[in-house]
């Protein structure tokens, strides 16, 4: 019996492995709801979900170190409307659109890295301030939805290779496999070390003004990541295109079973976490459930999240003083 609840409770700590099979179980209620579940089906799918998980991974970093960024809204909105303007065709011209809006992510995410990390400005409020700027920016570049995108990105990176395996695929494995070897570098371990205990982890020499700048650059190259990913499902520009997501961000770090207090968690859970709210947008509709419902749902969703990883966080906290004892 108390093997079974050591292998219980090793279960549910893992938040990505739980949040995955939640996921497999939506997936296979969904095929049953829609008759069957295509190749193209499974696309639309993943490509819906995967600006929301470049982003979730983005603002997964930031959530490790204890801190919250809300400026994923605006490098998102200012990424899709530079996108829109400046379209730039063919497969070298969607590798220089990639690489300007990387830039624009690090560009923010360096502003951000400096005033949280060195000035010691709380990250809310930087991130808030750094978010009205790029808001700012893309209402001036762009102060209505128009523009388009370059067709070999609209067609090319939301396409099906070989007619099996989704772009989206891709894109995310790369993503799960730079996050799982980040991990292991000293980087990946300090920033678990901050969002533990900031005051230990300096005391053990850990740098921490470095981990939190660096933190806030790889985070801000996601959410350009996430922009042009949305660019290219959307063929537009709005510069308000980031705004939705933003709340739905939290909501897959959470899902995924990252703890807000950080210290705890990763990239992956965060990933699963978006197709999670993809999928159930999906389902609802599918059943034909009120789009005023959705939102509501998906809140409910991340409270339950939030709450469960608290109670697991506390119950794993519990076992290590009890086995210090």
């Amino acid at each position: 019996m108390k093997a079974f609840r050591t292998l219980f409770a090793r279960f549910a700590s893992n938040g990505a492995l739980m949040i995955a099979i939640v996921y497999a179980m939506m997936l296979i209620a969904y095929a049953g709801s829609i008759s069957s579940l295509s190749i193209n089906s499974f696309n639309n799918i993943l490509n819906a979900a995967t600006p929301l998980a470049l982003a979730a991974a983005g603002q997964t970093l930031i959530i490790l170190i204890g801190g919250f960024d809300l400026s994923v809204a605006g490098v998102i909105s200012i990424a899709n409307v530079i996108l829109a303007l400046y379209p730039i065709e063919g497969p070298w011209g969607a590798l220089a659109s990639l690489l300007i809006v990387m830039g624009i992510g690090l560009a923010v995410g360096i502003v951000n890295g400096i005033l949280v990390a060195y000035l010691r400005i709380q990250a809310i409020a930087a991130t808030l301030g750094t978010m009205i700027v790029c808001q700012g920016v893309a209402l001036l570049l762009l102060n209505a939805p128009g523009g388009w995108v370059a067709d070999w990105m609209v067609y090319e990176l939301t396409s099906v290779i070989g007619g099996i395996l989704p772009v989206a695929t891709l894109i995310l494995a790369a993503v799960a496999c730079a996050w799982l070897a980040l991990k292991r570098t000293r980087f990946g371990a300090g920033l678990y070390a901050v969002g533990e205990d900031e005051t230990a982890a300096e005391l053990s020499g850990v740098n921490t003004r470095r981990v939190k700048f660096k933190a806030f650059c790889v985070a801000g190259i996601c959410y350009g990541m996430a922009g042009y990913m949305l660019s290219a499902q959307t063929s537009t520009g709005d510069p308000n295109a980031g705004e939705p997501l933003l709340l739905l961000t939290f909501a897959a770090v959470a899902i995924g079973g990252t703890a807000f207090g950080g210290g705890r968690g990763g990239v992956i859970g965060s990933i699963i976490g978006a197709l999670v709210l993809t999928l159930m947008q999906r389902m609802l509709f599918a059943l034909g459930v009120s789009s005023f419902y959705t939102g509501l749902f998906q809140a409910l969703v991340m409270v339950i999240a939030v709450v469960f990883a608290a109670i697991m966080l506390k119950l794993a906290k519990s076992r290590a003083q009890a086995g210090t004892e």
